[in-house]
């Protein structure tokens, strides 16, 4: 790679960096998007494919969600590849009343929030999911729900933005951020060097390693989520579906160990399930483990028993970028002119990443967004920022 100069380094190719290039090359912008492994080899290319709404936290999260929603609706037709994009609805199925007392609360909370969703009682749940067993005592249930193929979305991204003249690099690796004065001046790589004054610190669970390049402490730590994948059988389900455990060990993360991780359930566009998740904090190990497996197996038999005789053929493991918070860092960093963040979705990236890449551009061409994004910056967390 021949030295290069960009309007705007954009660094890390999951589904975040992605949209971010995508939608500054929209604008016109000329972008570098740096990779050090393939696009979509870290978080984007391990985990499932949920749009979900309904599991967002009432709120800026929740707003943030139903705004990337309205993305998704309009984007198949934007990007140059199809992106298996199905809207369907989603559940999220109850087992005991404790959950249902919860699951009310947070439905109420919801609908104040402009959310369409419902709590259902169990007849209701099995009318729209027959499969489910008979020990469910109800669910939540919202229309907007809906799944995408992960991988295809962040290709769909990258593909898009490169046709709108971005470049984009893989294989490469970011070695330094060149700063004089407080500002950024270029970005160094083990290939050459790309003058730029705006860096876009993307790179996920990696984003505190780019951030200490700068003498920034950034408060991402990864979360390992491992799934099970199965044959292609008949139609199972006919949307998404979380449990109301899944929801309690998202946001607590003391349950995850006392109550269980829940489960996550989807069936793709070629026919096989995708069961999930558990939620580990094992350092940058992506293994799998026969005991989380077993795990994610037991919860999605005990939800839908006719799995009792589909065979499981593959299982993997991926990180998640987790915030204190559970919401993402983004915008400007205090005291460093042309440095900004946009890392730290941990399980909510395909979900948000249209709407976030929308935002970044905003912020970076116009100088203004139509979110506010002064609640999900850096400096909310107490004593994290620049080091020096």
């Amino acid at each position: 790679m021949r030295n290069k100069r960009a309007d705007v380094v954009i660094v890390g190719g999951g589904v975040i960096g992605a949209s971010i290039a995508f939608h500054l090359a929209q604008r016109k912008i000329k972008v570098v998007l740096l990779e050090r492994g393939d696009l979509a080899s870290g978080t984007s290319g391990a985990c499932d494919g949920f749009v979900f709404l309904q599991s967002k936290k009432p709120g800026v999260h929740l707003r943030l969600a139903m705004a990337s929603k309205v993305c998704f609706d309009e984007l198949q037709d934007q990007l140059p590849r199809p992106i298996e994009y199905e809207s369907h609805g989603g559940l999220i199925v109850i087992e005991s009343e404790v959950e249902r007392e919860a699951m009310r609360a947070f439905v109420r909370e919801q609908r104040e929030n402009g959310l369409d969703v419902s709590l259902l009682d169990g007849y209701e749940a099995r009318e729209l999911e027959p499969r489910l067993s008979e020990h469910i005592k109800g669910a939540t249930y919202s229309p907007l729900g809906a799944q995408v193929n992960p991988i295809a979305l962040t290709l769909g991204f990258a593909l898009g933005a490169k046709h709108l003249g971005a470049e984009i690099i893989t294989n490469t690796v970011v070695t330094g951020i060149n700063v004089r004065r407080q500002s950024v001046r270029a970005v160094a790589t083990d290939k050459g060097i790309v003058e730029t004054e705006v860096v876009v610190n993307a790179a996920g669970v990696f984003a505190p390693e780019i951030g200490r390049m700068v003498d920034l402490k950034i408060p991402i730590i990864p979360r390992r989520g491992q799934l099970l994948v199965t044959e292609r059988c008949e139609r199972i389900v006919n949307r998404c579906m979380l449990s109301a455990g899944y929801i309690a060990a998202k946001f607590n993360p003391e349950l995850a160990g006392s109550e269980g991780e829940g489960l996550s359930l989807e069936q793709t566009a070629s026919g096989g399930l995708l069961l999930g998740s558990t939620r580990e904090f094992v350092g940058f190990d992506r293994s799998t483990s026969l005991e989380g497996l077993r795990k994610i197996a037991a919860r999605a038999i005990r939800i839908l028993p006719c799995l009792k005789k589909v065979n499981i053929i593959r299982a993997f493991a991926g990180l998640r970028p987790y915030t204190p918070d559970g919401l993402p860092i983004l915008g400007p960093v205090e005291g460093l002119k042309g440095f900004f963040m946009a890392a730290g979705h941990e399980g909510d990236g395909i979900a948000l990443s249209p709407r976030t890449g929308k935002l970044i551009a905003q912020l970076l061409v116009d100088k203004q967004t139509d979110i506010p994004l002064d609640v999900f910056g850096l400096d909310r967390f107490s004593g994290e920022g620049r080091t020096e």
